[in-house]
């Protein structure tokens, strides 16, 4: 135990010593939460859009109304004609369009089938799907509302409308807010990033700079060299877990309603996994600027890959398929579930499986492959 203190404690000296580790350590995450938590948000409003009125009725703009009023929709334009839409659409000056063609009242008011164009830009598929979403169901309330004015102008034949109302609650996030579901990711990307592109840097310096030739002729063994390389990152990724759970809860006002200690315990779990990605990396890298390459090529595709942004169910099978031997996939449902379900062991047992699964397996292999270098 007095050689990986003694090593841990040379890390932790040698963290000291290098100006360029330090604000890649403390400034970086800093960075990467506000960045994630300020500027990656997928909730859309106040979508800009354009208006042609051809009718100009009091029904025409009733209808409208709905729309300017609900917060969905902001008015950038009004035009007289359709072709003067392309403009605002072409230009990236506005992302829908409402056309109200001539007779729209008329038809309204004399019971029939009465029809509007919404025009998308689909170039922007997220806002344009979100934004269709928003303009079907506001003209659904509006066609609800004429199909009750109907029924109360014929209210003395006996006739009663029957509908269904859907009352809609939203648990865990009522907001809906997309901050809520990116912040807490953001933790498991700072813990991978760093655990795995500290632990793999910090071992190939020290081949970089010919140290590991004089540790490997120390009696230092194998098992206190790899433990003492690798607790100073554990500790680095406990202090950045604790920041960002402490700005995720003071900071953007998300709650943590699980147990924070099983919060950081299966932090730890997940660090098994991306300690030994780091450790492998170290194993086939030979400079600083190869290991940094590395760890983005292994990095890149597990963010993608995650579900932090893109549902796993969305993508094809085949990937699908692949996102089972992505830790960062389960440690995702771990801490989500954690901050914004208070889910506890007996609803998280089976992520928790799987993580530690593949943390015993590529933390072994990667220790078994840096001990067969050391040899």
């Amino acid at each position: 135990m007095k050689a990986i203190l003694s090593i841990i404690r040379k890390e932790f000296l040698q963290l000291r010593r290098d100006p360029r580790l330090l604000p890649v350590i403390f400034i970086s995450p800093i960075l990467q939460l506000l960045l994630l938590g300020y500027a990656a948000d997928l909730d859309v409003k106040r979508i800009p859009s354009v208006i042609c009125d051809m009718d100009r009725s009091a029904a025409s703009r009733d209808y409208l109304d709905g729309f300017l009023n609900s917060g969905f929709f902001a008015v950038e334009a009004r035009v007289e004609r359709m072709d003067e839409i392309d403009r605002y659409l072409d230009d990236g000056d506005a992302a829908m369009a409402f056309v109200i063609p001539r007779g729209f009242g008329d038809k309204t008011a004399g019971g029939r089938q009465a029809s509007v164009m919404i025009i998308a830009d689909g170039s922007e598929s997220q806002s344009a799907t979100i934004g269709v979403n928003y303009a079907t169901m506001i003209a659904a309330k509006y066609s609800q509302k004429i199909l009750l004015e109907s029924f109360e102008r014929v209210k003395g034949l006996g006739l009663k409308p029957v509908l269904v109302n859907p009352e809609v609650r939203v648990w865990y996030n009522p907001e809906l807010r997309s901050r809520n579901f990116m912040v807490p990711g953001v933790l498991g990307l700072i813990l991978m990033i760093m655990t795995t592109s500290l632990a793999a840097q910090g071992i190939v310096r020290e081949r970089e700079t010919g140290t590991m030739e004089q540790l490997i002729v120390t009696p230092i063994r194998p098992y206190q060299l790899i433990l003492g390389k690798l607790l100073p990152f554990v500790l680095i990724g406990f202090i950045d877990a604790i920041f960002v759970v402490a700005v995720a809860k003071w900071g953007f006002v998300i709650p943590v309603r699980g147990s924070v200690p099983l919060l950081f315990a299966l932090c730890l779990a997940f660090m098994l996994n991306t300690l030994g990605i780091g450790l492998f990396i170290s194993t086939i890298s030979r400079t600083q600027q190869q290991a940094m390459l590395t760890s983005l090529f292994f990095i890149l595709p597990m963010t993608l890959l995650s579900g932090f942004v893109f549902p796993i169910e969305n993508m094809p099978r085949f990937f699908q398929f692949v996102t089972h031997v992505i830790p960062i996939r389960y440690f995702f449902v771990i801490i989500r579930g954690i901050m914004l379900k208070g889910a506890g062991w007996p609803e998280l047992w089976d992520q928790v499986a799987a993580l530690l699964v593949l943390g015993t397996v590529i933390l072994g292999l990667s220790v078994a492959r840096f001990h067969k270098k050391l040899e």
